[in-house]
This record gives C-alpha cells, structure tokens and sequence, in this order.
C-alpha cells in the first residue's frame, strides 16, 4: 500500500519542524514537503499533489480559513487543520468544517508539544481518514436558497451525517425555511463540539437551530442537532413528540448513534422522512431502513457528492435508500416531500411560529 503524502502548512518554523517529526513516525505517512503561508503552500499544492495537507489558521498574509475556502475551490484537497485556533468546540472549528476540512487538531496554545504527542494516535487517525475521503468543488447550480410560502405536510425529519457532514448539513439545510418542519440531527463530532455547530447554523439559517436538551418538543421551524458525548437521541411518539436523550452504549460505534434515532421515529409510526448523509461506516443503515419498512420516505446521498460514499452506500445495499440524490439537490428534495398536502392536515404554522417566537 502507499504511503499518505502529506504537506505539512504552518507559520512556525519549530513547529513545521516538529510537526513532520511526529507525522514521519508513521511508516505509513510520508512527509512530502512543508510551507510557511498560504503562497508557498499553493505552489506546493499544484506542484507535490499532496494526499493530504495539514492547515493552520494564524499565518501572516492569507489566513488558514480564507485559504481553505481557496483550496476547496480551486484545487480540491483533503485538508486537516492543526491549529491552536481549532480548539475543541471553538468558532474556528466549526467553520473549517464547513468550508470542507476533513478534521480538526488542536495544537497546544502554549506551544509545548507534549500534549501533541500524547494526541498523536488521534491525530494520525485524522490524518488516514482524509487520505480516504474525496473532496469535489462547492455543488454548481445551487438554488436561490429558502423556499418561500411553505406548508409542512406533518412529516417530521431524522438526519444523519459523520465524515464531511458539517459541510454537507449547511448545503442541506440551507434550503430550509423559516416554518420548516421538525428536524432531527446526529452528527459525529465530539462533545464540545456540537454546541457551537448549532449555534453556527442558528446564525446562517433561517429556522432556529438549537443543540438538543431532554423533553424538548418538537416544533416546526426548529431544527435539534443532538449533543455530542454519553447519551443518544431519540424522539417520542409523533405527531406531539419530543427529544429523548438516553444513557446507553455505543451503537455502531458511536454515541448518539444515527441508528438509534432512525430506529426512534420508526417506533413512533408517524409520518417522517428519513435523509443519510455522507460518512465513514455503517451507521444509520439499520435504522434507516426500520423508518423506510414502517412507511418513512427516505433519501440518501449520491457517492459522487459525499466526502466519504460510507453511511449512504450500506443504508443502499440493504434497501433502506428509497432515492439518491446528490447533495446540491436533497434539501429541496427534503422541502419537496414534507410540504403540503397530506391525508390530514398540518397544524398551523402561525401558532408553531408565535410558539417559537415567544421562546426566543
């Protein structure tokens, strides 16, 4: 097997230095090269064709965002930030996921590399899982955004992503209106981590998106990302459901597990939409497919469009994915199928949004 290329971009020169020590412990890791900002790093990215490329944030000229947002349109790489920036659960880290890095490392803020080599497994793990994945250009033909006029249909929403899934929810749920229906998240990111992605969503998106507490009900325009740590997600009996967080082991390997929502709301037999999303492993593909035999519509995305063609191709080689769609179209596909009409009606948006403008 070949060695992961990796292109090691840091402003420090100790710690480019101490860097590519760490990474070349690795028999599987070959350190092809190291840059100072984001000039040389480009050069070096058109010339070298790294796997993968280890990105900081604070760098004199161009930032470490503003030139990841340049790779992921330029020239398409995995990119994994290694930054004191990235610290667990912070702004910056939020946003480098969304604008497409596979992962984020926290280097130590006072500059010992102790705690770095301590973390080294998790971040050699980072870095073998984005020599993995596939990263494409930003979706060509995106719509206009929001839809306007909508009315839900009833249906509640369950999605699950792990691997390029920060990226993937903002493409989604960007098409989501003010009023639109309940939606349920299990994202794989770690515990400090989920917080700031829905308060990061709450901020870009129409509906209010919050991070999901025990016996919160489930509102129209509310969108509920499932907090990161011991317990899964879960939603009572639909159509007055509410969140269910529950102690319980792993499922699949992860906690929340997307298995045991999906598993949730086809146990609540109400009318729903089930969505998988771009992810390493096999999680969601169980569940997904106990909604779909309970009567839930349900949507995967395409293996052209997904960071890591993982989650969506198990949940489709056992039937659970009732259509594909790639990713720049599966939030007006979600908007299309919960919109009215249904056999019975819809409660009114009007009181679900002075509800939700009142708690505000």
């Amino acid at each position: 097997m070949s060695r992961v290329r990796v292109l090691v971009v840091d402003d420090s020169p100790t710690m480019r230095a101490f860097l590519a020590s760490l990474l070349k412990r690795d028999p599987g890791i070959e350190v092809v090269g190291s840059a100072s900002d984001a000039a040389t790093a480009r050069e070096m990215i058109k010339t070298l064709d790294p796997d993968v490329v280890t990105l900081d944030i604070e760098m004199p000229g161009m930032n470490g965002l503003a030139f990841l947002e340049k790779i992921m349109t330029l020239r398409p790489t995995p990119v994994v930030m290694v930054s004191a920036a990235t610290q667990a659960g912070s702004v910056a880290a939020v946003e480098a996921m969304r604008l497409g890095a596979v992962g984020c490392f926290a280097k130590p803020a006072d500059g010992r590399g102790a705690s770095m080599e301590r973390e080294l497994p998790a971040l050699l793990d980072l870095i073998r899982e984005a020599a993995a994945s596939k990263v494409a250009p930003a979706p060509m033909g995106r719509d206009e955004g929001p839809v306007e006029d909508f009315r839900w249909n009833g249906m509640l929403v369950a999605i699950g992503a792990s691997t390029g899934g920060v990226e993937a929810l903002f493409e989604v749920l960007r098409n989501f209106p003010a009023n639109c229906p309940p939606t349920v998240v299990v994202q794989h990111m770690p515990p400090t981590f989920t917080a700031s992605l829905a308060a990061r969503l709450d901020r870009l998106l129409e509906p209010r998106v919050v991070e999901a507490a025990d016996g919160m009900p489930l509102q129209q325009g509310c969108i509920y990302i499932a907090p990161g740590g011991d317990r899964h997600m879960e939603v009572s009996c639909w159509p007055r459901g509410r969140v269910r967080l529950v102690s319980g082991p792993l499922v699949t390997g992860h906690q929340p597990s997307v298995d045991v929502l999906f598993q949730s709301v086809a146990r609540a037999a109400g009318p729903s939409l089930g969505v998988i999303l771009t992810g390493m492993g096999a999680d969601g593909a169980e569940g997904l497919l106990a909604m779909r035999e309970h009567g839930a519509r349900t949507l995967g995305q395409d293996e052209t469009s997904c960071v890591v063609y993982g989650m969506p191709r198990a949940a489709k080689a056992i039937g659970a994915v009732e259509r594909e769609l790639p990713l720049s179209r599966l939030g007006a596909a979600i908007i299309e199928h919960t919109g009215a009409p249904l056999a019975s009606p819809a409660p009114s948006p009007r009181y679900f949004q002075g509800a939700l403008h009142a708690s505000r």
